[in-house]
C-alpha cells in the first residue's frame, strides 16, 4: 500500500485544485499524484466541509473504532458461551 500523504499536502492541493484556473489533470500531474487520488481527497473535502452528504473523517475513525470493539465483545461473548456449555457438560457434582 502507498505511503499516505501529509494532511497539509492534500489540503493544499485541494485548495489550488478549488480555485479552477487549471485542469484537474495539470494539477495532479505538477503535484505527482494521480488524478483519481485528487478526485478523492476534493470529494473527502466536500464532505468535510458540508457541501457533500457523507461520512466526515471522524465519523469513518468512530465507525471504526465501534466495529473493533463490536467484534471484540463478540468474541468474548462467544468464549463465555462455550466455556458454559463446557461446564454444563461437565455433570459437576452437587452440594
Amino acid at each position: 500500500m502507498a505511503k499516505p500523504y501529509p494532511k497539509e499536502f492534500r489540503d493544499d492541493v485541494v485548495a489550488v485544485a478549488r480555485k479552477g484556473q487549471v485542469p484537474l489533470t495539470q494539477i495532479a500531474k505538477d503535484f505527482g499524484i494521480s488524478e483519481g487520488s485528487l478526485s478523492n481527497w476534493m470529494k473527502q473535502a466536500d464532505v468535510e466541509d458540508g457541501r457533500r452528504s457523507g461520512p466526515t473523517q471522524a465519523e469513518r475513525a468512530e465507525l471504526r473504532e465501534a466495529r473493533k470493539r463490536i467484534r471484540v465483545l463478540e468474541q468474548e461473548n462467544e468464549v463465555l458461551r462455550r466455556a458454559a456449555a463446557y461446564l454444563a457438560q461437565a455433570g459437576l457434582p452437587g452440594k
